[in-house]
């Protein structure tokens, strides 16, 4: 099964336009979001295309697809314009034998790590910047952001397939950087 795992999108509905293009060419089953989809926060500058109810109408046509995580940035009144749900803090999957924990990382993040095993992956955005690493006895990693990038980094979302975590460019779907568990 191949999943995209993208986040940060924050209301950006030319990033969520794109989204679901690489979605669709990618073949996924799944798009799991980490969060802060439809508000750009009060720490960021307006994403490019700023359109919440446009960015709603693109995520409820693809509602089957979709499996969400909440962020800071995500409130009550976005699930009530929602069809699908994304007030949980935490998703929890196994691949490859490993538990993936996927969070937004606005609670738990590699400072404050929820209880992971050996070889256990915390999965998170919310800072924008991509990363792929292995630390002690722990993976972690992060999509970046689909609309608002930070640290130079490029829009970017991951491909998860057969265990392996593929950094892509949302431009092109180019591979940037993988991580096999």
């Amino acid at each position: 099964m191949k999943w995209m795992i993208a986040s940060d999108l924050h209301g950006s509905l030319s990033a969520c336009r794109k989204m679901f293009a690489r979605f669709e060419a990618e073949q996924a089953e799944r798009l799991l979001l980490l969060g802060d989809l439809l508000y750009h926060g009060p720490r960021n500058n307006l994403p490019d295309e700023y359109a919440p109810k446009g960015v709603i109408a693109l995520l409820n046509a693809q509602k089957e697809n979709l499996l969400c995580v909440r962020g800071n940035c995500d409130a009550e009144v976005d699930q009530m314009v929602l069809d699908f749900p994304i007030l949980s803090d935490s998703l929890l999957f196994m691949t490859g034998g490993h538990m993936v924990f996927a969070t937004h990382g606005h609670v738990f993040n590699e400072e404050k790590r929820p209880p992971l095993h050996r070889g256990d992956v915390l999965l998170h955005g919310h800072t924008h910047v991509p990363v792929l690493e292995r630390r002690e006895d722990w993976v972690l990693l992060n999509p970046g952001s689909v609309a608002i990038p930070k640290n130079g980094s490029l829009p970017s979302y991951f491909t998860l397939e057969d265990g392996v975590f593929t950094l892509r460019a949302l431009e092109d779907g180019r591979a940037l950087d993988s991580l096999s568990l």
